[in-house]
């Protein structure tokens, strides 16, 4: 699966594996000083995505900072999300590139949902930790 063009012709568009997209959003949260970064693999357990990137900003400005972060970094890929929800409060923000959906917490609201839990058997990384150690 491709993740969204940046116009309807498909000029400037940019296909990267989920595993590289997933990774490419983890860098770009990271420069916003996005905290506790996970990527959980989903590939056989989900069938409305491959993986999830979860991260935690301190306050709303913060995840709204890291949004924005990951959209311009993508968006210079030639890549954008198919849809983006949450913006308003910022205290759980989607973004749903296909391949990868990207969830964008302050911590309260990442401690009342506990994603990271509901997919408690599903494979996952820290992304300080390298590409093939999914554990």
């Amino acid at each position: 699966m491709l993740a969204s063009r940046s116009d309807g012709e498909g000029q400037g568009e940019q296909t990267l594996s989920g595993e590289a997209l997933a990774e490419e959003i983890a860098r770009c949260a990271a420069e916003k000083k996005a905290q506790e970064i996970v990527e959980v693999d989903l590939r056989g357990m989900a069938a409305f995505t491959d993986r999830f990137v979860i991260c935690s900003g301190n306050t709303e400005r913060q995840t709204k900072a890291i949004h924005d972060g990951i959209l311009e970094g993508l968006r210079a890929r030639g890549l954008r999300p198919r849809r983006v929800e949450g913006l308003g409060q910022a205290r759980w923000i989607l973004m749903d590139y296909l391949d990868v959906v990207v969830h964008i917490f302050t911590p309260e609201t990442r401690d009342f949902y506990r994603l990271e839990a509901l997919w408690g058997e599903a494979p996952k990384r820290r992304f300080s930790e390298p590409a093939g150690a999914l554990a």
